[in-house]
């Protein structure tokens, strides 16, 4: 079973799972390794609280860590929510703490996460779409205070008609820079296993920016259900295994204390 590098709990506004919960199903499943990454958006207002209390974090984890170390390997992590503007807090928070793994996503688009339909009201989804790319192509090439990219296209899961009129080719020209800039940074990509249990058919990103990635020579490569219930962990890992070895893959990444480790896809 692939290693799941994308998992919410209690600790994200969004989920109301036990961190035990989820480390449970995932030995279940015959998950080797994890890394929880719970939400911290910082500097935005929603209707959820996603800051995520760090202090409190790290003591739980590091106490299930010990609880479990003879069933799974447990990493600590966190999803980023990236933002310009608090890029000098963001980069001080990713060194301060002993984070072994960092998403960087982008959640909130001049304020408005694409989750809430009010972020497409007056724009039309070609807007909408080309927007959210372009904050995070900025992201990216200023921000380094992340291990890989997650769901490079999270907004088609909430588009009006999510991705029945997207194409990675009609955002080429913004999508092209992201996947070069990562590969010159040296950083990671994340399959996001959530788009197939959205309905989409595809993961976030889609297998034409998965293939892409791997044709400009990206080999960062994470994997993750972006599961906030136990019933989600894993979800759709034998689908990703597949599709991610038809792109040219034949290894994907885990981290530990932020460095990567490669394992191959058909272990």
């Amino acid at each position: 079973m692939l290693c799941d590098f994308h998992l919410h709990t209690c600790f994200s506004g969004d989920s109301d799972t036990p961190p035990a919960r989820q480390i449970e199903q995932a030995i279940a499943l015959g998950m080797k390794q994890i890394c929880v990454t719970d939400h911290h958006d910082y500097g935005v207002q929603t209707q959820c609280d996603f800051r995520l209390d760090l202090d409190a974090y790290f003591p739980a984890m590091e106490r299930l860590r010990q609880q479990y170390r003879d069933q799974i390997r447990i990493e600590i992590g966190v999803e980023l929510g990236l933002q310009c503007r608090v890029g000098a807090y963001l980069e001080e928070l990713a060194g301060r703490y002993p984070f072994d793994f960092i998403i960087g996503s982008s959640h909130f688009i001049d304020g408005q996460d694409p989750y809430y339909p009010e972020y497409f009201q007056g724009r039309s989804e070609a807007d909408a779409y080309r927007r959210f790319f372009e904050s995070s192509l900025k992201r990216v090439q200023t921000l380094d205070c992340f291990d890989s990219y997650g769901h490079l296209d999270y907004v088609v899961r909430y588009g009006p008609t999510r991705n029945q009129n997207y194409s990675y080719e009609a955002y080429q020209d913004l999508i092209d820079p992201i996947l070069k800039t990562l590969i010159e940074k040296g950083k990671g990509l994340e399959c996001n296993t959530g788009g197939l249990r959205y309905g989409l058919g595809h993961p976030n990103p889609c297998e034409d920016i998965l293939r892409r990635y791997r044709q400009l020579g990206g080999e960062i490569l994470t994997i993750g259900s972006d599961a906030h219930s136990p019933e989600q962990v894993g979800y759709g890992f034998q689908t990703a295994s597949r599709l991610l070895a038809a792109c040219g893959f034949r290894y994907y990444t885990v981290f530990h204390r932020r460095k990567p480790e490669f394992l191959p896809l058909d272990a």
